[in-house]
C-alpha cells in the first residue's frame, strides 16, 4: 500500500516564504468557489425533494418497489408542454391518479416500437385514474418532435426536455443513460415500478391494472 509521507528535509527560508503567501490565495478561492455554488441553489434550480431512491438489484430492466408503504416519492417534475407553448406540464396535475412517465426521443428506434403500446394502455385505461406523462429527451429541434406525437397518434401530453433538466427530480441515481425508460407511480405518486426498456402492452397493463386497484392504500 502506498502511503503519502512528509519530507523532513530542511529548506532556507527563502524557499518557505512563498507557501506561506499561497495559503491566503487558496483560501479566498475556495471562499469563491463556495460562493459559486450557492448561487446554483437560485431561483433557476429544480428542486428535487423526494425520497425516491433508485435501486436496480443485480442490473435488472424490470424493476418493482414493494409494498406500498415502502416505496418513495419523486421530487417536484413539472416542464414545458412540447405541444403548447406557454403551457406547463407537471406530475402534479394528476392528484389521485395512477401516472405512467415515458422517457422518449424522436431519434430513438425502440421509442418508435413502443408507442403504439403505451397508446393502446393509455386508452384504454385514462378514464379509470390512470394518466400519461411523456418526457422528450435529447432532441434540441422541437418540431421535429411534435413530429413524432402527430405521426404515432400519441393522445397523452408530453414534456419537452431536451437537456433533460426534469430528470433531476427523479434523484442522482437514476440512470439517464436508458432511453426508452418508463416509471408507473401509484395513485400516491409513489415509484412503484421502472422498466429500463421498450415495453409492450402486455407489461404495461400488468402494473397499470394493480396500482388502480391498489386505491389509497
Amino acid at each position: 500500500m502506498i502511503r503519502a509521507t512528509a519530507s523532513t528535509t530542511a529548506r532556507p527560508a527563502s524557499a518557505r516564504t512563498p507557501v506561506r503567501r499561497v495559503v491566503p490565495v487558496l483560501v479566498a478561492c475556495v471562499a469563491l468557489v463556495a460562493a459559486l455554488a450557492g448561487c446554483s441553489t437560485g431561483s433557476d434550480a429544480v428542486a428535487t425533494g423526494g425520497t425516491f431512491q433508485f435501486v436496480s438489484p443485480g442490473g435488472k430492466t424490470d424493476i418493482f418497489y414493494d409494498p406500498p408503504a415502502a416505496r418513495g416519492t419523486i421530487g417536484a417534475l413539472s416542464g414545458p408542454d412540447l405541444m403548447t407553448e406557454g403551457k406547463t406540464l407537471s406530475v402534479a396535475d394528476f392528484p389521485g391518479k395512477v401516472v405512467v412517465i415515458n422517457l422518449w426521443g424522436q431519434w430513438c428506434g425502440p421509442c418508435r416500437a413502443e408507442a403504439p403500446a403505451l397508446e393502446q394502455v393509455y386508452e384504454a385505461n385514462k378514464d379509470k385514474g390512470v394518466a400519461f406523462l411523456g418526457i422528450n429527451v435529447r432532441d434540441p429541434q422541437q418540431d421535429k418532435a411534435q413530429d413524432f406525437v402527430t405521426d404515432n397518434k400519441v393522445g397523452y401530453p408530453s414534456i419537452y426536455d431536451p437537456s433533460m433538466r426534469t430528470l433531476l427530480a427523479l434523484g442522482g441515481n437514476f440512470p439517464t443513460s436508458v432511453i426508452p425508460t418508463t416509471l408507473v407511480l401509484d395513485r400516491q405518486h409513489r415509484v412503484a415500478a421502472v422498466y429500463l426498456r421498450s415495453l409492450i402492452a402486455e407489461d404495461l397493463r400488468e402494473i397499470v391494472d394493480r396500482l388502480a386497484g391498489e386505491g389509497g392504500q
